[in-house]
């Protein structure tokens, strides 16, 4: 308990500074560039209360949970075959590096016309910029994990699957909680970035529309709604991974 109350006191005291530089921002600018942290909260509060908003949140939720959920997917199962096999690593981890280092607004034209201008094209997107990041980690995860595990392993003379769900991932769990987190962030940010440039709904397309119209209130209200969302998950897979850890 002793230990929780600076850690929560340090944590006020930064929420405390940000307002204030917040709004110190705000005077210096003025509202027509950056809206108070008063505003940005009643705006938020009046979007709420209306369905139409909670209709483009659902829609950018729908997107970003299934980007995530292949991400998630798709990279553990993708970083363990790399990491299993050395060869195959060392050939790919260059490729996907390279492969993430290109800048994935210039690859959007081909994922419309691969994907339409539905929800598909969202989740592609989103999973382009979260895939790689847990595959990465996955990979390098297994090449760290201690030689003794495998070599237990294979005395017990486990299956694939046994070494992979038995040995493998609870060994290699916080490293992969790590990329998670990274491709967390990615994947919702993708799949924003999907919506800003062609969709006819979610927060991304709000975004969108307000920054045209120059409504600053509009914009930092669901800007401060996507922090608060990132930063939550964020702190429970922090916790999360502090307890594995721990154990």
């Amino acid at each position: 308990m002793t230990a929780l109350m600076p850690r929560s006191a340090g944590t006020l005291l930064v929420l405390l500074a940000l307002i204030v530089l917040w709004q110190g921002l705000h005077l210096l600018v003025g509202a027509s560039s950056l809206a108070s942290p008063v505003q940005t909260v009643a705006k938020l509060a009046a979007l709420l209360a209306t369905g139409e908003f909670w209709l483009n949140v659902s829609e950018t939720m729908r997107a970003f949970v299934a980007a995530f959920a292949i991400s998630l997917a798709g990279g553990i199962t993708l970083g363990i075959v790399l990491g299993v096999r050395k060869l195959a690593g060392n050939v790919a981890e260059p490729i996907l590096t390279t492969l993430y280092s290109i800048p994935k607004v210039v690859l959007y034209p081909l994922v419309l016309l691969c994907f339409g201008l539905g929800i598909s094209a969202k989740i592609a997107f989103g999973v382009m910029h979260g895939l790689i990041p847990i595959t990465l980690f996955s990979m390098n995860a297994i090449r760290q994990m201690k030689p003794v595990y495998r070599r237990t392993s294979q005395v017990m003379r486990l299956s694939p699957s046994q070494n992979a769900f038995t040995v493998i991932m609870p060994a290699i769990l916080p490293e992969i909680i790590s990329g998670v987190r990274l491709g967390f962030s990615l994947t919702l940010l993708g799949v924003l970035i999907g919506e800003m440039f062609a969709s006819q709904r979610g927060l991304g397309f709000m975004l969108t529309s307000a920054i045209n119209i120059g409504q600053i209130d509009t914009i930092m209200a669901i800007a401060l709604l996507l922090t608060v969302f990132a930063v939550t998950c964020n702190t429970l897979m922090m916790r999360f991974d502090r307890r594995l850890t721990h154990r």
